[in-house]
This record gives C-alpha cells, structure tokens and sequence, in this order.
C-alpha cells in the first residue's frame, strides 16, 4: 500500500517547517558574519602611543627617541 503523506498534512507541513529553519539558520551565519568583520575593524586599530610602544619593545627605538615621542604624542 503506497501512502500519500501530502493528502494528511505531512508534506506541506514538514516542508515549509524545513525552510523556515533553513533560512532562519541563513540569516542567522549572516548576522554573525557582519558582527564578526565589524568587530576585527575595530580591534585592530592601534593608537598611536600603542604603536610607540610595540617599537620600543621591539628595539626599533632607543629609550630617549621613545620618551621624546611619547612626549610629542601627549
């Protein structure tokens, strides 16, 4: 006996179910996508002192061309 599922609801039913969560789950990798490349512009902007900083502690600059910086900076 071969059944019909469309005739009891089942099809319909199910199916516009499936692509609600479908397109819920769509939007919501979208949102989270946004947010995400939103966040990493913000983030990733130093300051300028920040940046003095890293190139003192990377030895690109001496103590007193550091002070002299900061200074200008302030």
């Amino acid at each position: 006996m071969i059944h019909d599922f469309s005739m009891h609801g089942w099809g319909i039913g199910w199916g516009w179910l499936i692509s609600l969560i479908l397109i819920g789950i769509f939007i919501w990798v979208l949102i989270k996508v946004f947010i995400r490349t939103g966040q990493s512009k913000t983030t990733g902007s130093k300051n300028p002192l920040d940046i003095l900083k890293e190139r003192y502690a990377k030895g690109e600059i001496n103590k007193e061309e550091f002070e002299e910086r900061k200074k200008d900076l302030s």
